[in-house]
């Protein structure tokens, strides 16, 4: 798959989109293009009712992606503004994949740093190979990776993001796994088994439904408490109105499986 010369790949398995970041040679770094790419493989998936669950990884076992390319595509050519503006796009990846409607699953293997960490935190669910680190090791070039801190402080507290911030040490996927950062750290060999077993789970489901509760979670993630409980309360009123979630109490009241229409 990753002899195609694209920066980011697109495949569609079952119920399975798969994205690769086909930049193996440069650690699958985030370039401009793959960023874009990137984005036009979210719109493909979230355009294809096929598609239900989404896995997000890197080409090859070196990384699953090592950050910003700060020194491909001509960046350092660019000017002051026109570089401000291309940081917008990794801003809309995170936009992007919030608002998406269907799930992510971040398959990492290898290195996932700076930039990658950001991203694979920005997906609802992190499968990693027990060999993977993680970390942001910008403040060691005299940088700090300002964006990202808004999908570390949304999976980690306060005082270890900071301090994966201010020293710029790594973290195995073990301890990964302990923060709560990554949902399975496991043996290679192992790795797209579990991918595909929590793929498959999830594609399993009502699209509908996940699609209200995915969005109902991003929804509600920073609101104050009352007016999150006032959002949730409504969002539950149209979640037991759909058709699935009828055939879900009806499927289990006559003791089968549930056969879900997505509505």
């Amino acid at each position: 798959m990753t002899q195609d010369a694209s920066p980011v790949l697109y495949e569609l398995d079952g119920a399975i989109a798969r994205i690769t970041i086909n930049r193996p040679d440069a650690r699958n770094a985030l370039s401009q293009e793959v960023m874009e790419g990137l984005l036009a493989a979210y719109d493909r998936a979230a355009a294809d009712p096929a598609a239900r669950v989404l896995v997000l990884t890197g080409a090859g076992d070196k990384a699953f992606c090592a950050g910003g390319d700060l020194g491909g595509s001509g960046f350092a050519q660019k000017g002051f503004l026109e570089r401000h503006q291309d940081r917008r796009t990794f801003a809309d990846l995170f936009r992007r994949m919030n608002r998406l409607g269907k799930p992510i699953i971040a398959r990492v293997r290898g290195h996932c740093l700076a930039g990658g960490f950001g991203l694979a935190l920005g997906c609802d669910l992190v499968v990693a190979s027990d060999d993977s680190t993680f970390g942001t090791p910008e403040v060691k070039r005299g940088l700090m990776p300002m964006m990202i801190m808004a999908t570390i402080f949304r999976n980690v507290g306060r005082k270890k993001g900071m301090e994966l911030l201010l020293t710029g040490d790594r973290l195995d996927a073990q301890q990964a796994e302990r923060l709560g950062l990554v949902n399975y750290a496991v043996p290679a060999a192992q790795l797209d088994a579990k991918v595909n077993e929590l793929a498959a789970k999830i594609g399993a489901m009502s699209p509908a439904v996940v699609r209200l509760g995915r969005d109902a979670f991003y929804a509600m993630a920073d609101l104050p408490f009352d007016a999150a409980l006032e959002y949730l309360q409504t969002m539950l009123t149209v979640n037991v109105g759909t058709e699935d979630a009828v055939e879900g109490v009806r499927a289990f009241l006559e003791k089968r499986d549930p056969v879900w229409k997505g509505r």
